[in-house]
């Protein structure tokens, strides 16, 4: 008993030397290797996974497994085999259970290996979803970019609806039932070229609508209550005109009314002929040859000599009743066959000549001869409104040009204030402008 005591007791103190020279580190670690588990599940996954997993695996396991495999035998009888020794027991006690530590050591390589890995790829797993979808998510801006380029061509497909969107061809359409949009051949008009092929020259063969003619007289007839309706006839048909007398007249003037209206057309040849006989002016208005209502200048052009026989009527009638000086007034189209008339004939018959919305034609109509201005020897009144068609007014410099050219101090180009092409409700500032220039002259 005493050399197995003895045997223990130098077992007991080896084993104990052998505790007291190993565990400080070891001894301390079985305390916080609890927490230390818990600290290096948590981050080393967290930060630097795969760099734990490689550590533990070369250094901690070849020392830890040959170094508790000799102390097995040693601790095995140790603990088992002391109940009596109370006292003892105290330490022994703690070096039966300090041995065991030894067997905790290869733990630590078991809490990176065995224990703690398991979690953690549990814990990885969550990061994993998270960086999965940055990636998705940051290659998916890429399919969005085809998105993105999707609006790309919905560009172009505005950019053709402005291209169609501003059409021009509607505003020509609109503008070729007035002579309005004629001013937009201004450069060809202006030429006054008679040399285009596609201008019609006036022609005696040309037969005006009288049927439509017959009808006028018939619906005016009743409702003229100044001034006389007159039969005419120009050689070869009767028309219709209307003779006012003056008081005292100073002379006489024949008014020629614009295109497809009639001789007391409510806005320039009513006013004209009922307010220049107030003035002391007796008037004749005559009807002037129509066609179709859809007719345009081109189609008139080549009734120009049928309207000079007309003139010529007037003219004739004026001098069997004895009033003199005749001065001609003509608008619109009515000045295009005058212009017509003074080419061919003249202006030995008359006085004067007043001239209102001088120029205007139909749209990509343009005036087949040059007016006749600068030959003129009698005085001429120019009179235009402010808001008459672009190519009356843009004409109106050359008009000018062509009075000056002919060198009567008498002539005069004038602008009526807010008046259009047809003298609309400014009948009297009309009247007053003409009938002032008329008594202004030395007739």
């Amino acid at each position: 008993m005493k050399a197995a005591a003895a045997l223990y007791t130098v077992a007991s103190v080896a084993v104990l030397a052998l505790m007291i020279m190993r565990p400080p580190v070891e001894v301390s670690s079985p305390v916080e290797t609890s927490p230390a588990p818990e600290t290096t599940s948590a981050a080393p996954p967290a930060s630097q996974e795969p760099a734990e997993t490689n550590a533990p695996m070369p250094a901690a396991p070849t020392p830890a497994s040959t170094e508790p495999t000799a102390q097995q035998p040693v601790q095995m009888p140790a603990p088992t085999q002391t109940p009596p020794p109370a006292a003892d027991a105290a330490v022994p006690a703690p070096t039966a259970v300090m041995p065991a530590p030894p067997e905790q050591a290869p733990t630590p390589m078991q809490m990176t290996a065995p224990a703690a890995v398991p979690p953690a790829p549990a814990s990885p797993s969550p990061p994993p979803p998270e960086q999965a979808p940055t990636p998705m998510q940051m290659t998916a801006p890429a399919t969005a970019a085809p998105a993105s380029a999707s609006p790309s061509p919905a560009q172009p497909e505005q950019a053709p609806a402005p291209a169609s969107i501003t059409p021009q061809p509607p505003s020509p359409d609109a503008n070729q039932t007035a002579p309005a949009p004629a001013g937009e051949a201004l450069p060809d008009e202006k030429k006054n070229d008679a040399g285009s092929v596609a201008k019609p020259a006036p022609t005696t063969n040309a037969t005006p609508d009288y049927a439509r003619e017959q009808r006028i007289a018939s619906e005016i007839h009743d409702s003229i209550l100044d001034g006389e309706v007159l039969t005419l006839n120009d050689g070869n048909h009767d028309f219709m005109g209307i003779l006012t007398n003056a008081e005292q007249p100073r002379g006489a003037v024949i008014i020629l009314h614009g295109r497809g209206v009639n001789p007391d057309w409510e806005d320039v040849a009513h006013p004209l002929r009922t307010g220049l006989a107030t003035k002391g002016w007796t008037t004749l208005s005559l009807q002037m040859p129509v066609l179709e209502k859809d007719a345009k200048y081109y189609d008139y052009v080549p009734l120009f000599p049928n309207a000079d026989k007309r003139i010529d009527a007037g003219i004739a009638f004026l001098k069997q009743k004895g009033i003199k000086p005749i001065v001609l007034a003509a608008h619109s189209c009515g000045a295009h066959m005058a212009m017509h008339w003074i080419e061919n004939k003249g202006d030995g018959d008359i006085a004067a000549y007043v001239g209102l919305g001088m120029g205007a034609t139909d749209y990509q109509q343009d005036m087949t001869q040059p007016f006749p201005l600068d030959k003129m020897q009698v005085p001429v009144l120019d009179v235009y409104g402010e808001k008459e068609y672009p190519q009356v007014i843009s004409m109106a410099p050359e008009r000018q040009a062509l009075m000056q050219k002919a060198g009567n101090p008498n002539s005069k180009q004038m602008v009526l204030p807010v008046a259009d092409h047809y003298f609309k409700d400014k009948g009297e500032e009309l009247t007053a402008v003409v009938s002032t220039w008329l008594n202004s002259l030395p007739l």
